[in-house]
């Protein structure tokens, strides 16, 4: 066995031992935004992982790093993080080596969560099926664990900013039956977890996108957990 083999088996296990820690409270585990190239703003929403992390800390009793990490598209560090999110308004282009490294990410135990800034839709949708050629983005019903964590979206996504009035869509990508890409579009969740001053949305609207953002987290963390033997 080479050493990227090795490599890879050992940060997949490193990955899964990480989100069991989350139960343990001494343990503070990361999560992180993924740069990428093609001129998307990939670093867009600043405040809006770290307002997630400190609602889903103290709404369900959660031990995340209060300061996500940045990770980029190809670096081995993606394996440090059980969980990524992308966002952006523009251009995503992922090398040949960056697929590959997500790809072993994903299909090793990460979870890739992906919020539509508006515009980003065509784009991230050519770069996925580099990832899984073959494979389409599919509609997860309103039934669908991830919207039925503590917090019930019996509609499926919340609207947070209208944009093109279109109804807000969760789509998903599976390896072996496991969700490990989700992909919100026209919801705008990331606008719902800035801070209050930054698009002025109504507290409530922003209560609707923090609890679906603690439903990603919580649906990743917890599924995990349960497919261990």
């Amino acid at each position: 066995m080479n050493k990227l083999k090795k490599y890879i088996i050992l940060t997949g296990v490193l990955l899964l031992h990480g989100i069991l820690l989350m139960a343990q409270p001494e343990t503070n585990v990361k999560i992180a935004l993924l740069k990428y190239h093609g001129g998307g703003d990939w670093y867009s929403n600043p405040t809006s992982l770290p307002n997630l992390i400190e609602f889903v800390n103290r709404e369900l009793s959660a031990n995340i790093h209060p300061v996500p990490a940045t990770v980029e598209a190809g670096s081995y560090d993606l394996f440090n993080y059980p969980f990524i999110h992308m966002t952006g308004h523009g251009n995503v282009l992922f090398s040949e080596q960056e697929v590959g490294m997500l790809q072993t990410y994903l299909m090793s135990g990460g979870f890739l969560h992906i919020d539509d800034n508006y515009g980003m839709d065509p784009y991230i949708r050519r770069e996925l099926m580099k990832i899984f050629p073959g494979q389409e983005l599919v509609e997860l019903p309103f039934d669908h664990p991830i919207y039925h964590q503590k917090y019930a979206f019996d509609k499926g996504l919340p609207k947070i900013h209208e944009h093109d009035g279109k109804a807000p869509q969760g789509f998903g990508l599976f390896h072996n039956d496991r969700l490990v890409v989700f992909y919100s579009y026209e919801c705008d969740l990331g606008d719902g977890w800035e801070s209050y001053a930054v698009h002025k949305d109504p507290e409530h609207i922003r209560l609707k996108a923090l609890q679906m953002g603690a439903n990603i987290i919580s649906y990743v963390f917890n599924r995990d957990k349960e497919k261990l033997p």
